[in-house]
């Protein structure tokens, strides 16, 4: 891109910002905020900045400008989130969405499975408070716990926020997805990748830019974000700078996904990292293929299935476990569960392969796979 990336903060609510090399100014992904980053040295807007932050330090938001997990609980009314979402900030939280589409001529049996296979599996394995676990499905009486596109930006935003050092993030989503074309030329193949939510056709898809903006760009140093999704084309969804590619062999190298246009995709210090159903291209198994027994999405169990398996297993062993499994099933090798579910899905025809991308690049099979 051509210079170094600096930070600045948010002249609104004080979070610190990750600036693109040779920017001028930068929008909050948080408050939406535009803040004028000016010249790379400008002493006088360096000094107004820091008296803005420690005049933001003094109000509700100022866990944004500590970089501190605490959440006063009046943030509600100052960020318009719903009075039913976790008051607790823990250390731990997660955001758990599945999006059956009922009663249309796309539905999906298995999303609400998903979700509350995921939460079983971060209760019970990974130590996550069950109050800091938010969940959107139809199955929800709450409005505002129904995955619409409103209620999907504001439990998005509702993860991140106040998040700090030494915090585990987790945003799981089980639906469909798709691809559109891409208009502002940060797409290699000109695609943006998009989750759908309940009211997607009325009120549009979440593209990956926005997703981005909202779950990646705020990651202080220390924090850091698994997303797990299991939906089609959602090979790159988070948008993140590096995607993994690896063989049958096991052999890798990362790929430098930069956007061409040089616009900063990365976090504000911390690790993002997206474990997706399948590459941008392909589609995920479509859970209907589960009849006559307990659907569930072919990522989301091959997933839960490698996880109990080899608890303590790293990145690499994860995504080769989570490969073979479906392999195996395409290819009627194997049994058990799995192979058995599987193989009904693949009688479709249906490719996927599961992918792994990240805010940086590491050794996938020396780093532990940790929530």
């Amino acid at each position: 891109m051509g210079g170094k990336s600096r930070t600045a903060r948010c002249s609104r609510c004080g979070v610190q910002l990750v600036v693109p090399p040779f920017a001028r100014t930068i929008r909050c992904a948080l408050c939406h905020g535009i803040t004028n980053v000016g010249p790379r040295h400008d002493p006088v807007r360096q000094a107004v900045g820091f008296v803005r932050s420690m005049v933001n330090s003094l109000n509700p938001l100022s866990s944004y400008a500590s970089g501190g997990s605490s959440m006063n609980n009046n943030n509600n009314s100052l960020w318009n989130l719903p009075p039913s979402y976790p008051q607790v900030q823990g250390k731990k939280r997660a955001l758990l969405i599945g999006v059956s589409y009922t009663m249309r001529r796309y539905e999906l049996k298995g999303t609400v499975n998903d979700v509350n296979c995921m939460r079983y599996l971060l209760c019970e394995r990974f130590g996550f408070p069950r109050e800091c676990i938010l969940v959107l499905t139809e199955e929800e009486r709450d409005p505002w716990r129904k995955p619409t596109k409103e209620s999907v930006r504001m439990a998005m935003r509702w993860l991140v926020m106040g998040c700090g050092a030494g915090d585990s993030l987790v945003f799981h989503f089980s639906g469909h997805g798709v691809q559109k074309p891409d208009t502002n030329g940060d797409e290699v193949d000109g695609y943006d990748e998009a989750l759908c939510p309940l009211d997607f056709e009325t009120n549009g898809p979440i593209l990956d830019d926005e997703i981005n903006e909202t779950l990646v760009r705020p990651l202080p140093r220390g924090a850091k974000l698994h997303a797990i999704v299991d939906a089609c084309h959602s090979g790159t969804v988070l948008d993140l700078p590096y995607l993994c590619r690896f063989n049958r062999g096991g052999f890798y190298q990362w790929e430098d996904h930069s956007p061409p246009s040089g616009v900063y995709k990365g976090t504000s210090g911390g690790l993002a990292v997206l474990i997706s159903g399948c590459d941008d291209h392909q589609t995920s198994a479509d859970t209907n293929a589960f009849a006559g027994s307990a659907s569930t999405g072919a990522m989301t169990y091959s997933f839960i299935q490698a996880l109990e398996f080899e608890p303590g297993t790293t990145y690499g062993r994860l995504l080769t476990a989570m490969r073979s499994a479906i392999r195996d099933a395409n290819t009627g090798i194997g049994g058990g569960p799995i192979a058995s579910l599987l193989r009904k899905v693949f009688s479709l025809g249906l490719t996927q392969e599961p992918q792994l991308s990240s805010s940086e690049m590491f050794d996938i099979y020396r780093r532990p796979f940790l929530l």
